[in-house]
């Protein structure tokens, strides 16, 4: 009787931490996933502190999205100060909370190294921004479903649409912009509206 008392005891106490566990999860990452998010696509990333992830690790906030390769030495400089814009016109509170993502397209040389170096270069807050290579299937997958056009040169380098995308807590496209000489007001208030819609993780 004693050992059936101590085994009921390790049960109840299981069943309190298995529920514990399951009440931790933020509730956003406990909603089924729409068919349009981006975070169906089973991409792996390692960052730029040699961290492994994968894409829908990021869900539960808005992210800013776009592709580029750390010695290109035009476009991309360009899709940087496009998104550190756009940051900029946002409110301090709702800057804090929406999270950037860049994906290399040049993974043979954008080691987490080169990358870390890329954001420091461009005095980006690695707290939030995220610099990520992943294999060149993966590349062609995430280019394929943003809607990124790009061609490998001969000379090394890549030549590529300038897109920003926004998608939203749960991974849904819902602005994208290839402005690079200006402020895209209407990308920015987008990133406002999604930063305050129900879904997304405070």
């Amino acid at each position: 009787m004693i050992v059936n008392r101590k085994l009921t005891s390790v049960a109840a106490f299981l069943l309190v931490s298995l529920s514990a566990s399951a009440f931790a999860i933020p509730p956003v990452m406990q909603r089924k996933l729409p068919g349009n998010s981006i975070y169906q696509l089973d991409l792996h990333l390692v960052d730029q502190g040699g961290r492994s992830l994968e894409l829908r690790s990021l869900r539960g906030k808005p992210v800013l999205v776009a592709m580029f390769y750390t010695s290109c030495k035009f476009a991309c400089p360009l899709i940087i100060e496009q998104v550190k814009w756009t940051e900029r016109a946002l409110s301090e509170a709702d800057r804090k909370r929406i999270r950037v993502l860049l994906v290399s397209f040049d993974p043979a040389r954008d080691t987490p190294e080169a990358l870390k170096t890329a954001g420091e270069e461009h005095h980006v807050d690695l707290s939030r921004w995220t610099l990520a290579r992943t294999d060149p299937t993966g590349v062609r997958k995430l280019a394929a479903i943003l809607g990124v056009q790009y061609r490998a040169m001969t000379n090394g380098d890549f030549n590529h649409s300038t897109l920003v995308t926004l998608i939203d807590a749960d991974g849904r496209i819902v602005a994208k912009s290839d402005q690079t000489n200006q402020l895209d007001t209407e990308l920015v208030a987008a990133a406002a509206r999604a930063l305050h819609a129900p879904n997304t993780d405070l």
